[in-house]
């Protein structure tokens, strides 16, 4: 059975944004290596007015099952990442657990995802430490999170209007905080993969720059948190892609 990467790249325009291609050029690199699969979602599963794209991921087994894929691990990750070429196969660092990198980003936003969701959506889940917080734009998962993934669907079709208040009052995000708690609330069995597997919230901690430090630190860049990001993310996905992939600078 195929170990798959899933990446979601629904298109606007009919188009992929130019620096998602770039994601998932990288990603097919790591998939010819070590012999995987790349799936990607191109088209919604359900309107996007009712559901974010996001959300939809937890579609997963829904969209392999109906289009007669097998599988053994499945790798879920954000088209703003970009995975360097010397990467190790990250599938057999799971011990067939769910898989996810703890969030060094911003911990104001993450603290305040964290209360404002438990004050409004988890009133009786026990609230858990911040550093514990998990980025879910990089997911490993097999068969047996089936189910989980329903409860995902579940709780977010049972609390949509409440999910959507909390998301535009409070800049809480989508799928991220609900992930963490319901986790949890299932005594789900996690591991922690290292940061270097989802680098998120580079240019808080300095790395991103002209010397490409981000490319030498770690295995999977996430392009997330960059200030001014309708320019700063095309610019740094293709440079980054280009100076590991091409071997030269896209200046």
């Amino acid at each position: 059975m195929n170990n798959i990467v899933f990446i979601i790249d629904i298109k606007k325009d009919g188009k992929t944004k130019k620096e998602y291609q770039y994601s998932i050029d990288s990603w097919k690199h790591f998939c010819d290596k070590y012999e995987h699969q790349l799936v990607i979602l191109d088209q919604p599963v359900v309107d996007t007015a009712y559901m974010g794209v996001i959300w939809q991921r937890y579609f997963l087994f829904d969209i392999l099952d109906h289009n007669e894929i097998d599988y053994n691990q499945i790798l879920i990750v954000d088209a703003d990442t970009i995975i360097h070429p010397d990467a190790p196969d990250i599938f057999t660092l799971t011990d067939d657990k769910y898989c996810l990198v703890h969030d060094d980003g911003d911990f104001d936003w993450i603290i305040r995802s964290i209360e404002n969701y438990k004050h409004h959506l988890f009133q009786d889940d026990t609230m858990f430490n911040w550093y514990e917080y998990f980025n879910s734009g990089f997911q490993i998962v097999n068969k047996s999170h089936r189910e989980f993934f329903n409860t995902m669907r579940k709780f977010y079709e049972e609390n949509v209007e409440q999910i959507l208040w909390c998301q535009k009052t409070y800049g809480v995000g989508t799928d991220q905080t609900p992930l963490n708690y319901l986790l949890r609330r299932e005594n789900i069995d996690t591991k922690a993969l290292s940061y270097k597997f989802n680098m998120s919230c580079m240019a808080a901690k300095e790395v991103v720059n002209e010397q490409m430090q981000h490319t030498e630190v770690g295995y999977v860049m996430h392009f997330n948190g960059l200030p001014n990001k309708d320019q700063t993310v095309p610019y740094w996905m293709e440079k980054t892609y280009r100076y590991l992939y091409e071997g030269r600078s896209s200046r």
